[in-house]
């Protein structure tokens, strides 16, 4: 027997190979509530994803195993981190059973049917999303949503809505071990927004050469059905937009764009800006997220709801009662006037532009900013300049060493150590830790009331920040 790359008409049963990962998990779940009969499998099997995909009615198996499949699904979505030896992987080929990676089987179950209104770029993906998924809730148009963070006003990150739009998050990433194309190949978006485009994810791109030529791929699939919403200040977008054909609006704060900040002050809790399109004032704006790069993600938001025809108030109306998303300048808690935030920002562009948004909100106190290189790229020394004119609006800079670093060759790994005699050298009160444990001991014995704790980090981070509230 073989296997297809293909998804076969009246499918009832569904199985996902790393059913735990954020993307899959949301998945699953969509799958169960259209109801389709789900399983899944995966590695590492633990809270809150397992009990949250058990709630959901999906069974779980833990590890990978042929058995997993002796069922015989009518249909296996395998999630990007599986490899093409994967004893799941092998053994629906062996079983000839039909098979498609998760954008193919979002686009066909959830996407058909639906405007998708697709969300690009190396930053701000998430909140942007976000909020434009929150604009269309406000206005009455029932959206539906998969996006790559939890929103605090859904409490998930994704939603079945009865409406014509579905959002999505357009992860440039690759699909599957058979598809080694990014993601959003997969949707024909009627509106998309571009946020930024800079070197990310080493492990799949070469270069910022190879990513740009990903991202044009993208726009050469336009045709004058489709909108999109470009950011104006960043050189990669300029070149990859020159000489295109298509249906452009720029947005920023250049003169000849479209859409435009045209002045903003923070008054805490709230970041205020004011809006003009073609030059006219389009209305004046709140949100309870800080920094200049959050007004930007709102302006593109702003701008996209516009082109599906909602008016300025309920814009303003959605923008004031946005709650905000996990792991984006969350507050975790305040413990004898220390401030914990947690946030996910790990490229050197998003360390920069989050201390600069969080030092406004708590100006009497000091910024103390705790990072932890543990992406693919961060643990590399791409960035090992960069990252040392990251954190200028920080007192205090706690470094961690890389947590998984024996992944990366040696020669081309990040230093820690490096940066953090760096930042010295700049006059900046920086300082190296080997684990988390010796990070806390310092914050407990040397932060005191007023000062706010920035923790940045793409992943878990030990638990670091429900440990220090605990302790402090």
């Amino acid at each position: 027997m073989t296997s297809k790359n293909t998804i076969p008409d009246n499918v009832k049963t569904i199985h996902l190979i790393a059913v735990c990962g954020t993307g899959m998990g949301a998945l699953a779940c969509m799958l169960k509530d259209l109801g389709y009969v789900v399983t899944g499998s995966d590695a590492n099997v633990y809270p809150p994803m397992s009990t949250f995909l058990l709630g959901k009615g999906v069974a779980i198996f833990e590890g990978f195993d042929v058995q997993n499949l002796a069922y015989g699904p009518d249909l296996v979505v395998v999630g990007n981190a599986v490899r093409k030896d994967n004893p799941e992987a092998v053994k629906l080929n062996e079983m000839g059973l039909n098979f498609c990676s998760m954008p193919q089987a979002l686009n066909h179950f959830v996407v058909a049917g639906k405007k998708a209104l697709l969300v690009t770029g190396t930053h701000g993906k998430t909140t942007t999303s976000s909020m434009l998924a929150w604009i269309l809730h406000v206005a009455g148009l029932d959206p539906s949503f998969m996006i790559g963070g939890i929103l605090l006003d859904f409490d998930g990150n994704y939603r079945l809505g009865n409406g014509g739009y579905v959002v999505l998050e357009g992860d440039e990433y690759d699909t599957a071990y058979f598809d080694k194309g990014a993601k959003f190949f997969h949707f024909d978006p009627h509106v998309a927004i571009l946020t930024s485009v800079e070197f990310d994810h080493a492990d799949i791109f070469n270069d910022l050469a190879h990513v740009k030529q990903t991202f044009g791929r993208f726009i050469e699939k336009f045709s004058n059905q489709n909108y999109l919403i470009a950011y104006d200040q960043d050189e990669n977008i300029d070149d990859l937009l020159a000489g295109k054909n298509i249906n452009i609006q720029r947005y920023g704060q250049q003169d000849s764009s479209q859409w435009q900040v045209e002045s903003a002050y923070v008054k805490p809790p709230w970041n205020c800006f004011k809006v003009t399109q073609n030059g006219q004032e389009f209305g004046e704006f709140k949100i309870k997220l800080p920094g200049a790069h959050n007004r930007s993600n709102a302006l593109a938001a702003a701008a996209a709801a516009h082109q599906l025809g909602i008016s300025s108030d309920v814009i303003a109306k959605a923008f004031e009662t946005f709650t905000g998303i996990k792991r984006r300048q969350e507050l975790r808690g305040v413990k004898n006037g220390i401030t914990v935030i947690d946030d996910f920002a790990h490229h050197p562009t998003a360390v920069r532009e989050t201390t600069r948004a969080i030092r406004p909100y708590y100006p009497d106190g000091r910024l103390i900013a705790v990072f932890e290189p543990r992406t693919n790229t961060s643990m590399r020394d791409i960035f090992q300049d960069e990252y040392s004119h990251a954190f200028d609006m920080a007192d205090i800079i706690c470094i961690r060493k890389p947590p998984l670093l024996e992944k990366i060759p040696e020669g081309c790994r990040f230093s820690s150590e490096k940066l953090v005699e760096d930042l010295k050298k700049q006059g900046k009160d920086a300082v190296y830790f080997p684990d988390t444990d010796a990070i806390i001991n310092f914050l407990v014995g040397n932060a005191r009331a007023g000062d706010v704790v920035l923790v940045m980090s793409n992943g878990g981070f030990d638990s670091i920040h429900e440990r220090l509230l605990q302790v402090l």
